[in-house]
């Protein structure tokens, strides 16, 4: 917008101290006005751009015009304050004299964005209608306020059941700036625009699904045996499939056989201390025997699928590396006791130098590659004792030197191992230390996840191996000692529904959560742009309960799930072995709503997350050559039944709590904590295409029944 200013002297005046000051002032930061003044002011200054100020010797009048069309945000002059007198047809010239130091101010209002909330779609009369009506100004202006209504559909924001009318019915939002606003903003409108859409497409078929995605990792320095009831309970909740054993940089460390021939202390395992440089220093390790642990978790309940990590890193004596022969007795011990090991890998995370590794050349991808391949490395003496044990090698995708890391670990061990591994084995967690992003942990860390089985599906590949399935056998939000306030929020069970989603796409054959029980680590990283209620960290996702473990206060009895676990117990309807992935395209807001679809049982099961914190965002979900179904149910875990654990919640949902207030429930008793399980709906019949709800940051899972095909 350009404006002109124009000076008149009115004789010879010495100015007084340089005179007085003109400032030409703007109603808003979007406002600003481009401006040329002739003759230039005592300083002699000839623009400026609101706001901006002039100076005159005392008496001169000084006369500005505002243009009548702005070219930011399509703002139209309003009138002046501030001025002597005004003149023009639209009133846009302002004079001034200066007698006084003075302020003269275009009016300019915004009219500000009004967004409704939601859009266009199908849906059942029958339905309750939750909209959402916002308003925004231009970046760097003042908060709009004032009063929003709804009309052509209702004048509340809750729409009930029943209340629209058959046919079409456009939504209109208002909104009315009040006294503060009035001198920035214009009175607005907003109507109902396209819905976002999820297509699920049945006829291409993706991936087989299999249930060992639904998988954890136990730790033998755990007392697994005394808390086994407890531990089946809880996985039978989450609908756990599969563990990994005994338990991450103790692999290379662990020795599962007795004691006995090194320390004076009955038949437990041991491991190499792994203090200083760790050479012939041994303790004990654990509570129990490998064929305890066997009889009370794998054996008990349905079964559970179980992996071992072989010792790599250090020998019986704790003198050298790892010993091939150990790893085969191991095996064989499995299969003796009834339960053989599905899938046994070769050490743990051998490619870093945080792990225990006593070879001479240690962390070295040839020195690894060659103890597994030949006649008497760990892939033939493995297999002599247990057949049908896979045997696998561990990768690191995008780990680098910098990281601590071998370059060019990955090309040289499936180069050089190639034919003896079954599988490759991986590691990814999303953050490291007390770096903590809730909005990088829901919105962009499952995706980063499939960039790097993508580049382990290349590396396979040019290493001629590009049908060798993928394990996932440690994953979590954070690698750290202690993440904090993230790791039991609502923010880690929608990362963990999106990684078991990435996973279930990516044919990933294997996926183990790092970890099951006893990692509570107290206080934490408890920032407060960090969303959650509880002041400390853990790597659990079952509670340990107060009298195992007292540093996580409030988690609840021993195998109480956390958000993570929820999202596990949701992906259990699922990820059911003998179902393929179906492509689910998302249609619009592809920034909050994510999904993900298989075959059930001749139907579909259908994932949605969406990921905005504070608004409910309405789908439409249609499947492809359907017009109805004979049952649909919808079972959901979001931030509200997540914010039943905040015992201050009222409190705490006031607006500006940071970073986002609590959803508050005026029906629930918060007097104390509560880690609810999620809810579920039986729709029934419905015709196809349907509209669902989905509440802020929340994960559903929509089981649509045997559809009806046009």
């Amino acid at each position: 917008m350009q404006m002109t200013a124009c000076g008149r002297g009115a004789g010879t005046v010495t100015p007084l101290q340089g005179g007085f000051t003109l400032t030409v002032d703007s109603t808003g930061a979007a406002s600003r006005i481009s401006s040329t003044d002739a003759p230039a002011d005592n300083h002699g200054s000839a623009s400026g751009s609101t706001p901006f100020t002039l100076t005159y010797n005392s008496g001169t009048t000084a006369t500005l015009t505002a243009p009548l069309t702005g070219p930011i945000q399509g703002r139209t002059f309003s009138a002046w304050s501030g001025c002597a007198g005004t003149s023009g047809a639209s009133k846009n010239v302002c004079s001034v004299t200066m007698i006084s130091n003075t302020t003269a101010t275009p009016a300019t209002p915004i009219t500000p964005t009004v967004t409704l909330m939601p859009s266009a779609f199908t849906m059942d009369s029958q339905q309750a209608l939750p909209a959402t009506a916002a308003v925004a100004g231009p970046s760097g202006d003042s908060t709009p306020t004032g009063s929003m209504t709804l009309s052509s559909g209702s004048s509340t924001i809750t729409i009930p059941a029943g209340t629209l009318p058959l046919g079409s019915d456009t939504l209109t939002a208002t909104y009315t700036p009040d006294s503060a606003s009035s001198p920035t903003y214009t009175t607005s409108t907003g109507t109902s625009g396209a819905v976002t859409t999820v297509s699920v497409d049945r006829s291409s078929l993706g991936p087989a699904v299999t249930n060992q995605i639904l998988g954890v990792n136990l730790e033998a320095w755990y007392d697994v045996v005394k808390n086994a009831d407890s531990i089946t309970t809880a996985f039978g909740q989450a609908g756990i499939q599969a563990i990994r054993w005994p338990g991450g940089s103790w692999s290379d460390a662990y020795h599962w056989e007795n004691s006995n021939d090194y320390l004076d202390h009955g038949n437990l395992p041991y491991i190499c201390n792994t203090i200083g440089d760790g050479k012939g220093q041994m303790k004990l390790a654990g509570y129990s025997t490998f064929a305890q642990f066997e009889r009370a978790i794998p054996e008990a309940g349905a079964g559970y699928d179980l992996a071992l990590t072989a010792n790599y890193g250090s020998n019986e004596t704790c003198t050298g590396g790892g010993d091939p022969k150990e790893a085969a007795l191991w095996a064989a011990a499995a299969v003796s006791d009834g339960h053989p090991a599905s899938h046994i890998t070769v050490g743990n995370e051998e490619y870093g130098d945080w792990e225990y590794d006593l070879h001479t050349t240690p962390h070295d991808p040839t020195t690894y590659a060659d103890a597994v391949i030949g006649a008497s490395g760990y892939y033939k003496l493995i297999k002599a004792q247990s057949q049908n044990t896979l045997v696998g090698v561990v990768v690191d995708a995008d780990c680098t030197t910098s990281s601590g890391c071998t370059d060019g670990w990955d090309s040289t061990v499936l180069s050089r191992a190639k034919g003896y591994y079954d599988f490759v084995e991986y590691h990814y967690y999303a953050q490291h230390g007390t770096v903590t992003s809730d909005t990088y942990l829901v919105d962009t860390a499952a995706q980063k996840f499939t960039t790097n089985i993508n580049e382990i599906k290349a590396e396979l590949a040019t290493a001629g191996e590009a049908s060798t399935p993928i394990y996932v056998g440690e994953v979590g939000p954070n690698s750290g000692s202690n993440a904090g306030t993230q790791s039991w929020s609502i923010t880690e069970g929608l990362y963990a529904g999106q990684m078991l989603g990435e996973a279930m796409n990516n044919g990933v054959s294997r996926f183990t959560w790092w970890d099951g029980f006893d990692n509570c680590q107290g206080p934490g990283n408890n920032e407060p742009g960090v969303y959650g209620w509880q002041l400390w960290g853990a790597q659990n996702i079952f509670s340990d309960g107060p009298t195992t473990d007292a540093h996580c206060p409030g988690d609840g009895t021993i195998g109480t799930l956390s958000p993570a676990a929820r999202a596990f117990q949701l992906f259990s309807q699922v990820a059911v072995t003998g179902e393929h992935v179906l492509t689910a395209e998302v249609i619009g807001d592809t920034t909050d709503v994510r999904a993900y679809a298989a075959t059930h049982s001749g139907g579909t099961a259908l994932v949605l997350f969406n990921r905005n914190p504070t608004t409910a965002e309405p789908v439409e979900i249609t499947l492809s050559s359907s017009t109805s179904t004979s049952d649909m149910s919808v079972t959901t875990y979001d931030k509200e039944i997540y914010d039943y654990t905040n015992v201050n919640c009222h409190a705490d949902s006031v607006a500006s709590h940071t970073p986002y207030p609590c959803t508050y429930d005026p029906t629930h008793d918060y007097s104390t904590a509560v880690w609810a399980a999620p809810t579920t709906t039986d729709l029934g019949t419905q015709t196809l295409p349907y509209t669902l709800v989905l509440q802020p940051w929340s994960m559903n899972v929509v089981i649509i029944k045997r559809q009806v095909v046009r």
